[in-house]
């Protein structure tokens, strides 16, 4: 058998990020705007939005259990490939809430089994260096932006009937790179660890810690399910509401860069509570400035706080308290209490909320909720000296 080329394997993972994220910037800010078209209530439309979250609670410690326990890490992603292909190919010919719901619940559930694993990869093949890491990550960035600019102009030409064809066509595209991601090297052996599992979450800092990422990820429910919403309300175009997502996408970027830099101005602990103030002073501009464009850009680049800088941080926190033969876990429980339980839970109660209130309303209340998670935090994170931090 012909051996496989590094730079080859490195670049198949370049284009898995590209293909992944590229589904991100299509389905957060277009797949409310979609159902919204199909004249779903928002009950139903905060619920199917927040599917993709609510997988993430625990699909991706199955398939992580699953990876380390069979060692086919390979098979796994090209079934997660397919199955997740296969799962949105529904999207084309259903249309009404409960096929909907299956067929998004089935292919999420294998779609997010993907990313986890790709990451470990990622690191593995490129034996720890962040550096090159960074340089490949960022192919996923692209990819969004590529998405989000793209179908904005797309849906603003042709209607919203073609975004379950660019949804279908991205993930065909994962799919194939599901199925050329090549092995995953021998694994280090991991380092043993003093404290016990148990012990760690009893610390009082580990509790306020995963208490401030679910408020942070509550708050910002409403943002991934009905900010497109919120402002195609307020008469904004489709590509303006792509760009403003892109907006984001480029802060977030640019704080990861200039990560290092914060990291020796600032202690973990001021950045952390600092991203909350931020979030709550972006909510309430998406709140009561959807008028205004110039407001909008200002809110927009607060998401290099709000998102990348509030998980650069929360990388140390993890690195700090859940080490060796820990890690995995604390990971599982950081996605689980984020992005998994915070954002799926912000999503249906926004849905909820959003019949009855104005989008201000809710938007203000994810301030409100921003508010005390950095309360919290201020009182009960500890003033410790700085530690490494890790890109996303």
């Amino acid at each position: 058998m012909k051996a496989e080329s590094p730079t080859g394997g490195v670049a198949v993972i370049g284009g898995f990020y590209f293909c992944y994220f590229a589904f991100n910037g299509l389905f957060s800010p277009y797949w409310g705007l979609y159902l919204a078209a199909l004249a779903l209530p928002a009950w139903q439309i905060g619920i199917l939005t927040s599917l993709t979250q609510v997988n993430r609670i625990y699909a991706p410690a199955i398939w992580g259990w699953l990876a380390d326990r069979s060692g086919r890490r390979r098979a796994i992603l090209r079934l997660a490939g397919a199955a997740g292909l296969a799962g949105f190919l529904s999207l084309l010919v259903v249309d009404t809430f409960w096929p909907m719901f299956l067929a998004v619940l089935f292919a999420s559930f294998f779609w997010s089994a993907a990313l986890p694993l790709v990451e470990s990869l990622a690191i593995d093949r490129l034996a720890g260096d962040s550096g090159r890491y960074a340089r490949l990550r960022v192919w996923g960035s692209i990819g969004f932006i590529v998405a989000s600019l793209g179908a904005g102009y797309w849906i603003e030409s042709s209607g919203a009937k073609v975004f379950p064809l660019a949804v279908v066509g991205t993930m065909a595209g994962l799919a194939v790179y599901c199925w050329r991601l090549p092995e995953s090297p021998a694994r280090a052996a991991v380092v043993q660890v003093s404290a016990g599992f148990g012990e760690i979450l009893r610390r009082r800092e580990v509790r306020v810690f995963f208490a401030g990422c679910f408020l942070m990820s509550l708050a910002h429910g409403p943002y991934y399910s009905f900010y497109s919403i919120h402002l195609a309300e307020h008469g904004l175009t489709q590509s303006t509401i792509g760009w403003l997502w892109t907006v984001g996408v480029l802060a977030e970027v640019g704080l990861f860069l200039a990560m290092p830099l914060l990291n020796r101005r600032f202690s973990p602990k001021a950045l952390f509570v600092g991203d909350f103030v931020i979030a709550t002073g972006r909510f309430l501009l998406i709140a009561l400035g959807a008028h205004s464009l110039p407001l909008l850009l200002l809110a927009q680049l607060g998401h290099a706080f709000t998102f990348a800088c509030h998980h650069a941080v929360a990388m140390g926190y993890l690195h700090r308290h859940f080490a060796g033969a820990h890690a995995a876990k604390g990971q599982a429980l950081y996605i689980a209490a984020s992005f998994g339980i915070g954002g799926s839970l912000g999503g249906v109660l926004a849905g909820f909320l959003w019949a009855d209130f104005s989008g201000a309303t809710v938007f203000a209340l994810a301030a409100g909720v921003s508010a005390i998670g950095g309360i919290l935090c201020a009182f009960g994170l500890l003033s410790q000296g700085k530690f490494a931090m890790t890109a996303r």
